[in-house]
């Protein structure tokens, strides 16, 4: 007999069938309910990780979908901070932000510390550090996070001081140095002439965490009155001061015997100011140094200079140092290590021939170079040779060093000198121009020494800039660079001498035509012409700015009351010049360099000034900038590609020619290096195994900073500070992060 009911199977089919209905059931509550740690991926630290790798294992925006990122949120971070007088001229962001735990951190052109929900956008507080004090502007490039339990903090520096800010509530964390704050002095003054109120000191990018001591750097000055660059450890919780590492050692210290004998009560520099990276399971810090002051001229100051342009790993925990690497000998061209090391991990042969694994240190430089060394010896991976520089046609005094390092592999990532063949061709007028300046000028000869005569280098301005550059896991070091011609002239220092000089004279020679040129000419956006500034800017308004500081300009609070109205007079022409009858006030100029503080050389340049052509274009055969893939398990190199464009060109048929370029590249496991800083303005991917470009976005301002990337709440986003303003470019203010759709 047939039954018209379904045949179901056997009753241990009903079994099964509700095992597996439970299973799934289980698995998507499972995948429902996770906890947001467990769908977030950080962005943790400036660089991405202690590292400093930039590297993201996030794969949702990958190779076959980055053409649909969209813009996700935007946040304004230029509303002005009450009771504040700002810059007149907006200043730049070149600050990459942390992501913690669904929380972005970054700050703002002023310099004001903000909280935002890093899916949305939408602000969850905001900190002031100027409220009812003075304000001392500069650029931020980022911010530290620490924790441990419920204590959280963010740590970052604002004008001349460290601050402790409960990553909560946005206050102050009361217990931490003087109600909140340390001041950035602490470590390097205290000696006749360098007390705290005389001194430039702040940081620029932010330092390491190991356990719970906070290890940085600083900015200062880079003339005469340049405070010593030396390395400090700061208790978390305290504030407390645990140790400190003398860049420029002090006698019974080894390489004391590199520098004069009393250098050390007046040669300031040697300092870490692009930032560093951390081995914790080392317990190591690692960081590279600048030149030492004054720049360009060293004839105070004889020797290898160390550790002046150095690679340097200390013990966290003790200040004490475990190995340093020199990467120029008495540095007479500001070739400072100008971004964070990168520690990555490479395949190299062993004495027995088998390739192994070698954990290193790989440092750019701004002229080009890379150096890759062993993170325990310091000793370089591939060999680097001695080269003969020139010491001869210098200027009275100086004593060039006869040597310099040059590493073999890999090959330079810039350009080394500028020749005649390199002479732009851009025009039959612009290449006339640059050949006419060219047969006039020294050139050829990347260690010449400054002269009166003036000499054309490449990498004085990078190179490799502070943006810094990113590895992948599989030892690829992605860098981009600048190939820009700048034109050094160094000057009598004359001016003050004279018997009716001006008041103020003395004071801007010392302090501001390093830059602005003795003339006050200036040189370029960066550094603009004084001549007229009384037509721009008010009285009261170039003094807030001299005490104040804006951009790569620091705060010169410490210019006394007097000389800082003397100075301002000088630049509006409203002050009557000194009888010769008169004596000279004790701020001029002797008629030689001296050994006091600050000291006062008898040279300086004629302001960091870049060589364009008539029209406004470098004066070097392009590219003029760069983004290469650098292979450190065999020093070769995989791609480079343009990065940049002047549209104009472009129009007229010219092959991309790549531009300046500020800010550093990201890459991820999706395949993809992301990237902005171009003169352009745009930011762009590309595909990490051609150097393809694969998806480009135009920012409404300049994004000289270095982008993030993170995940929310399972969806991955890419954000970069859209701040402009340098180099003359438009201003900005916003934070843009981009998502797929």
């Amino acid at each position: 007999m047939h039954s018209n009911q379904p045949n179901v199977g056997p009753p241990g089919y009903f079994v099964r069938i509700v095992v597996v209905l439970t299973i799934f059931i289980s698995l998507v509550a499972l995948v429902s309910q996770h906890t947001p740690d467990d769908r977030n991926t950080d962005w943790i630290a400036y660089g991405g990780n202690k590292a400093g790798n930039r590297y993201s294992p996030l794969t949702q925006i990958n190779l076959g979908n980055v053409g649909k990122l969209k813009v996700a949120w935007e946040y304004d971070a230029t509303k002005p901070t009450p009771g504040i007088t700002a810059p007149k001229r907006p200043m730049e962001i070149q600050c990459q932000p942390i992501i913690v735990n669904g929380i972005l951190y970054g700050t703002t052109p002023h310099l004001s510390l903000f909280a935002l929900k890093a899916d949305t956008g939408e602000e969850l507080w905001r900190f002031d550090p100027f409220t009812g004090g003075s304000p001392r502007f500069h650029v931020n490039r980022g911010v530290i996070f620490w924790q441990d339990g419920s204590d959280k903090r963010i740590l970052y520096t604002a004008g001349n001081h460290l601050f402790a800010v409960d990553a909560t509530s946005g206050k102050l964390v009361g217990s931490f140095g003087d109600a909140g704050k340390v001041d950035l002095s602490e470590g390097v003054a205290g000696r006749p002439g360098r007390e705290n109120d005389k001194l430039s000191v702040d940081a620029t990018s932010p330092g390491v965490i190991y356990k719970d001591i906070l290890v940085i750097g600083s900015r200062v000055s880079e003339y005469g009155d340049a405070a010593p660059g030396h390395i400090r450890a700061f208790d978390v919780r305290t504030g407390e001061l645990k140790w400190t590492f003398h860049t420029v050692p002090e006698p019974g210290e080894p390489g004391h015997d590199t520098w004069p004998k009393d250098a050390w009560k007046r040669i300031g520099g040697a300092n870490n100011w692009a930032g560093m990276v951390l081995d914790e399971k080392r317990g190591a810090v690692y960081f590279g140094t600048g030149s030492p002051s004054v720049d360009f001229y060293g004839a105070d100051r004889e020797g290898k200079n160390l550790y002046a342009n150095c690679v340097i790993s200390l013990n966290a925990e003790t200040g004490k140092m475990n190995w340093y690497y020199q990467t120029v000998h008495h540095d007479l061209w500001d070739r400072d290590i100008s971004c964070q090391p990168n520690l990555l991990t490479v395949k190299h042969k062993g004495l027995d021939g088998k390739l192994k694994k070698i954990d290193a240190v790989a440092q750019a430089t701004k002229d080009g170079l890379l150096f890759l060394l062993d993170r325990d010896t310091g000793k370089p991976l591939f060999p680097v040779e001695e080269r003969p520089a020139l010491t001869d046609y210098h200027l009275p005094g100086e004593h060039p060093w006869p040597t310099q390092p040059f590493p073999t592999k890999p090959a330079p990532f810039a350009r080394q000198n500028f020749k005649e063949s390199e002479i732009t061709d851009r025009t039959p007028e612009a290449h006339a121009f640059v050949k006419e300046k060219f047969s006039k000028t020294r050139s050829g000869n990347k260690y010449m020494p400054p002269s009166r005569e003036g000499s054309l280098y490449l990498g004085i301005g990078g190179g490799g800039e502070w943006g810094g550059n990113a590895a992948d896991p599989e030892g690829i070091l992605y860098q981009n660079a600048n190939e820009m011609v700048w034109d050094l002239k160094m000057l009598d220092y004359n001016g003050p001498r004279q018997a009716n000089a001006p008041p103020g004279q003395a004071v801007y020679m010392r302090n501001c035509a390093a830059c602005h040129r003795a003339d006050r000419q200036g040189s370029g956006q960066e550094y603009p012409n004084l001549t007229q500034v009384g037509i721009r800017m008010s009285k009261e308004e170039i003094g807030n700015i001299i005490k104040s500081g804006r951009g790569r300009m620091p705060s010169f609070q410490h210019i006394a009351d007097k000389e800082r109205e003397e100075l301002v007079g000088f630049l509006l022409n409203t002050t009557q010049k000194t009888p010769a009858s008169e004596n000279h006030s004790a701020s001029e100029a002797p008629t030689e360099a001296n050994s006091a503080f600050p000291y006062i050389p008898p040279y300086i340049n004629n302001g960091w000034t870049r060589f364009f052509d008539p029209d406004g274009y470098p004066a070097i055969k392009p590219p003029w900038g760069t983004l290469n893939a650098i292979d450190l398990n065999t020093g070769e190199y995989l791609w480079r590609v343009p990065l940049g464009e002047f549209p104009e060109l472009t129009q007229k048929g010219v092959p991309i020619t790549g531009t300046e370029n500020y800010g550093g590249p990201i890459v991820t496991a999706g395949g993809l290096v992301f990237i902005a800083g171009t003169k352009d303005e745009k930011i762009r991917a590309f595909d990490r195994k051609t150097g393809k470009t694969v998806w480009e976005y135009q920012l409404p301002a300049g994004g000289f900073a270095t982008p993030a990337t993170f995940m929310v709440n399972g969806k991955q986003y890419v954000v970069i500070a859209a701040g402009g303003a340098k180099n003359g470019h438009k201003p900005g203010g916003k934070y843009i992060a981009f998502a797929l759709p």
